[in-house]
């Protein structure tokens, strides 16, 4: 087997209109480049300033919440209408959601503000 002869000549000097294509698109690359470059830079420095600007969440605190003792319970009642069954509850902050399936075969959802130890709404759910 024979190795291919590699024919290694100087770069012939570009046709004058190519050459002036070319560095047209050179001067196009750098600029586009130089554009993406700044809009990065803007986005990076506005996420750096919101995070360094902006507040932490506030925490709740409930206040009106009875903390029990170590050996004492929170006690309370929430009032459901007679028969109805319990099917499932929800807790979120100071509220708690019990879906209900209620004698009349019927189904409601009832919240309760722990806060206020009352019911503050009741939603009955049916079909359309």
């Amino acid at each position: 087997m024979t190795r291919p002869v590699l024919n290694i000549e100087e770069e012939k000097p570009l046709d004058p209109a190519v050459e002036k294509v070319r560095r047209k698109l050179v001067r196009f690359v750098a600029i586009n480049l130089g554009l993406l470059f700044a809009a990065l830079m803007i986005v990076v420095a506005a996420l750096v300033y919101k995070a360094m600007n902006t507040a932490p969440a506030p925490t709740v605190v409930d206040a009106g919440v009875e903390i029990p003792s170590p050996t004492g319970v929170v006690e309370g009642q929430i009032v459901l209408p007679a028969g109805a069954r319990i099917v499932s509850q929800s807790m979120s902050g100071n509220r708690l959601s019990l879906a209900l399936d209620l004698t009349d075969g019927s189904r409601a959802i009832y919240i309760y503000d722990l806060l206020s130890k009352r019911v503050v709404g009741r939603f009955a759910v049916t079909e359309e």
